[in-house]
């Protein structure tokens, strides 16, 4: 099999904070990669360093066959990066930024202005594509962006919650586009605080935190790992969540978990609707008042729990937030 991207013990330190330690991943050539962990977990430097913006302290990382400390020339020129904040020029159009991207790439006039026309299209920005850019608002700065990063139809693109900001209508255009991509052949790496983006878009996942690894996959067999249906439990006052937990644990095939505003219990089950009917005569002496009760298959969100111990958007607690913003 052949990888596009390959990172083998790479590690990562601002002073006393390790932001990787010891990554190791491959991603086939023309498939998506989501990489998914909690703020502070290490994502974004994990894709400043495959991208060359970043010198890693150890370990060592190839695009494309391409080594990234001692070709990051030749690198660059495979790749297209979506950062986490726009890098576009303010006092230029949309069209002309697009246009200089396309220049620098050597892309050839013709084919510079048949994408650019495309892309400007694709996003919903040809109505603005003669405004000056900081005229835009954030939304429309995020979507120039991510068409310049794939203007030159690059072999690898590297997308840094490449949707943060979009509306849904946009959030959807982009999905298509990225599929896109890796139908002609390019590898994807996305990462993204959105589960279900991953769920929709990855061939894989793999799951940081602290810097580390925890878990890799297709997003089914991550799903499969914490078990079957689960059953969720809403309760009416949030301070009672922890005991309706404790109460579901004991009588559960699994540890319940407190998630979203803190209201809401989940527990795996393996009886199907008959644990409805069970967990009821489980809580009935706890004395918490329930408001809902629900039976569902897992999601990433439940994976992301079970193995973080926290929601998608919260910072891991050895994060250092003046070091990265992911």
């Amino acid at each position: 099999m052949e990888y596009a991207i390959e990172a083998e013990g790479l590690s990562k330190s601002y002073g006393n904070h390790q932001a990787l330690k010891d990554l190791t991943m491959s991603v086939p050539t023309g498939s998506i990669l989501g990489l998914l962990g909690p703020n502070g977990c290490g994502k974004t430097t994990t894709v400043r360093c495959l991208t060359t913006l970043l010198k890693p302290d150890s370990g060592r990382a190839r695009i494309a066959g391409l080594d990234v400390v001692e070709q990051p020339k030749e690198v660059r020129r495979r790749i297209g990066l979506a950062g986490q904040y726009a890098a576009v020029d303010e006092r230029l159009t949309g069209l002309e930024n697009l246009r200089l991207i396309g220049t620098l790439y050597h892309l050839g006039r013709k084919t510079v202005h048949s994408r650019v026309d495309d892309l400007l299209e694709r996003f919903d920005l040809t109505e603005a594509a003669h405004r000056q850019v900081k005229t835009y608002s954030g939304g429309m700065r995020r979507r120039l962006d991510l068409a310049a990063s794939l203007l030159a139809d690059p072999a690898v693109v590297f997308l840094d919650e490449p949707t943060t900001g979009l509306d849904l209508p946009n959030r959807i255009a982009m999905w298509e586009l990225v599929r896109e991509q890796a139908a002609k052949g390019a590898t994807v790496l996305l990462t993204t605080q959105y589960l279900e983006e991953a769920d929709q878009l990855a061939d894989r996942i793999v799951v940081l935190a602290k810097g580390e690894v925890i878990a890799e996959g297709t997003p089914d067999e991550l799903k499969a790992s914490v078990g079957g249906e689960r059953l969720e439990v809403t309760v009416e006052d949030a301070s009672r969540a922890e005991a309706v937990a404790k109460a579901l644990t004991d009588w559960g095939v699994g540890t319940a978990t407190v998630g979203e505003g803190g209201r809401r219990v989940s527990v795996p089950v393996d009886a199907g609707m008959e644990a409805v009917a069970s967990a009821v005569a489980a809580l009935k002496g706890e004395g918490s008042r329930i408001t809902d009760f629900s039976l569902r298959k897992p999601t990433l969100d439940d994976v992301f729990l079970s193995l973080t111990g926290h929601d998608a958007g919260a910072p891991d607690a050895a994060s250092d937030p003046g070091t990265e913003e992911s």
